[in-house]
């Protein structure tokens, strides 16, 4: 019998009884009905029969982001192949992992809120994130690898769980992690060749689009009624969240992202010195080519994180000075975010949104 590989820590949070079942948030009342009414069945509303070849890419050529690179483009086809399987196994690994944090932080948003209709809610979100774990899994394992969780992802929800109050949990959760994972399902399901992949991922993003809008029909409210100083810990959380995304994704002017092992395995496994990707990114970068992204690509922080920490008032006009000490750009358009939380089919193509948001 293989040995579980299980990691453990106490966290800090309180656990509210509420004995008042009057549904009193009608916004919360709707989007519990619409959480009961859009549930689906991963195991039998998705087509698993379906052959999913663990040697061949998931990703089509074009919407490969890294296929411009002049080294990429000298690796025999063979081994573009392969690099291009193994990104996709990373990045969809980072989904299944990032999955089980947002199983864990809707589970504690359950016993931590006080208000009946927000433990309801969050009781099928908890129910979604099941679900996305156990389709996700079950998707990778076809695909023969598993990689680890990135260490920054992981960092990144244990601060979460670790938070001890449950707004900062939505945060962390409901606005970043989520924020993160919309954006990158969305451009994924642009990407794959797979139409199993494609159908998998366009059931989540029906979910996760209602993760998002509780983020900003609970959290904004709340924020609101703060004290003053309760409302600038919350902001400072929010500050600290999305700069350890900023220096794990080079969003800070001047920096580099910082470098992902499970990244590095990838090279490994597809037979290319990282000293050779790195002086081939270099070299990419000094004839001007620019890593632009394929037209309806989301932008996770720009079009659904930041937006969505402006628009709950986790971002004060003190920690706004703090972004812009550190270079980072507060973008506060909403619109993308809006469309996404409004899309129930997962299917919704962003470009009008993306265009009138630049």
């Amino acid at each position: 019998m293989t040995e579980k590989h299980v990691e453990t820590y106490e966290t800090p949070m309180e656990i509210a009884w509420q004995f008042d079942y009057e549904m009193d948030i009608e916004k919360l009342r709707n989007l519990y009905s619409k959480s009961k009414r859009l549930q689906w069945d991963g195991e039998r509303d998705l087509d698993w029969s379906i052959e999913v070849d663990p040697s061949k890419p998931i990703i089509d050529d074009d919407r490969f982001g890294l296929s411009e690179i002049p080294f990429v483009k000298r690796l025999s086809q063979s081994q573009q192949e392969t690099f291009r399987a193994h990104v996709g196994a990373q990045r969809l690994s980072q989904f299944l992992h990032g999955e089980q944090g947002a199983l864990m932080t809707a589970a504690t948003l359950t016993h931590a809120v006080p208000d009946y209709e927000g433990k309801l809610y969050a009781a099928t979100q908890t129910m979604d994130e099941a679900r996305h774990v156990e389709v996700f899994e079950r998707y990778v394992r076809k695909l023969a690898l598993v990689y680890p969780m990135s260490p920054f992802l992981r960092e990144l929800i244990d601060v979460t769980l670790k938070s001890g109050h449950w707004v900062k949990v939505a945060i962390g959760m409901n606005m970043i992690v989520e924020g993160l994972a919309l954006g990158a399902f969305h451009n994924m399901r642009r990407a794959t060749s797979c139409d199993l992949l494609r159908s998998l991922i366009e059931g989540v993003l029906r979910d996760e689009s209602r993760h998002v809008a509780f983020g900003n029909v609970y959290v904004g409210k709340t924020i609101s009624d703060m004290h003053p100083d309760d409302r600038e810990d919350v902001a400072d959380f929010a500050f600290d969240a999305l700069m350890m995304m900023a220096r794990a994704t080079g969003r800070r002017e001047g920096e580099r992202p910082a470098p992902d092992p499970t990244f590095l395995a990838v090279l490994e496994n597809s037979e290319i010195d990282p000293k050779d990707f790195v002086a081939g990114m270099r070299e990419a970068r000094e004839q001007g080519i620019e890593f632009d992204q394929p037209p309806g690509t989301i932008h996770a922080f720009k079009d659904l994180m930041m937006p969505a920490l402006v628009r709950v008032g986790a971002i004060t006009d003190r920690t706004r000075e703090k972004f812009e000490a550190e270079g980072i750009r507060i973008f506060e358009d909403a619109s993308v975010l809006e469309a996404m939380e409004d899309d129930d089919t997962g299917t919704l193509d962003f470009d009008e949104a993306l265009a009138n948001a630049s």
